[in-house]
């Protein structure tokens, strides 16, 4: 089966995030977890919904605040998802995803079968130029802070979904290159997600 032109890539509306259900915080502090033991297969459209409002989402329409701080409001840090089919970048406003590549790019985040088996890996990738009130040089500082409290979202809504995810760094100059990235975009950290294979 040939892979899809890029082109052929259509935006994925997701559905609606449930913000109601799920564990209890303290449940899901007490079994947060990196597992990297993942099993092949998508993830139900609602699941990914969820998962990527949990990330990094507006959950207050009002003022386009999201679920995770970001260092003097700048939102500088930018969801990449990689899937079999292709590239695409969350978008939170409309709370859909763009296509960006007709790719499966998941084995460039890293080689290891965490990665080629996830169902998605979420790339976090800072546009540092957003960061228009911190100096130069600290940019990257706070893109990581960022970073942190958005995989930790992340970490929190698969321990309530019962997901598996893992975090990790990743040979940054090789997958830039193929997201093809601005000089000024910096890629920070990976994390793959999908069901456990226990």
């Amino acid at each position: 089966m040939m892979a899809p032109k890029a082109e052929e890539l259509k935006p994925i509306p997701l559905p609606a995030p449930q913000t109601e259900g799920g564990k209890p915080l303290m449940q899901a502090l007490n079994q947060r977890r990196t597992i990297r033991n993942l099993k092949p297969g998508k993830l139900p459209d609602q699941v990914l919904a969820n998962l990527l409002w949990a990330g990094f989402g507006i959950n207050r329409p009002e003022s386009g605040h999201r679920t995770a701080p970001s260092a003097m409001n700048s939102q500088e840090v930018d969801l990449y998802v990689a899937l079999p089919e292709g590239l695409y970048l969350y978008e939170a406003k409309p709370h859909q995803l763009q296509p960006v590549l007709a790719k499966d790019l998941r084995a460039k985040t890293s080689g290891q079968p965490f990665a080629t088996n996830a169902a998605v890996v979420l790339i976090y990738v800072a546009d540092l130029p957003r960061l228009t009130k911190a100096k130069p040089e600290q940019r990257g500082f706070y893109a990581a802070i960022d970073t942190g409290c958005i995989s930790q979202n992340i970490y929190l809504c698969c321990a309530s979904e019962g997901l598996a995810t893992v975090v990790y760094d990743l040979d940054r100059p090789p997958l830039a290159a193929a997201m093809k990235l601005r000089p000024e975009q910096r890629i920070i950290l990976a994390q793959a997600v999908g069901y456990p294979n226990n």
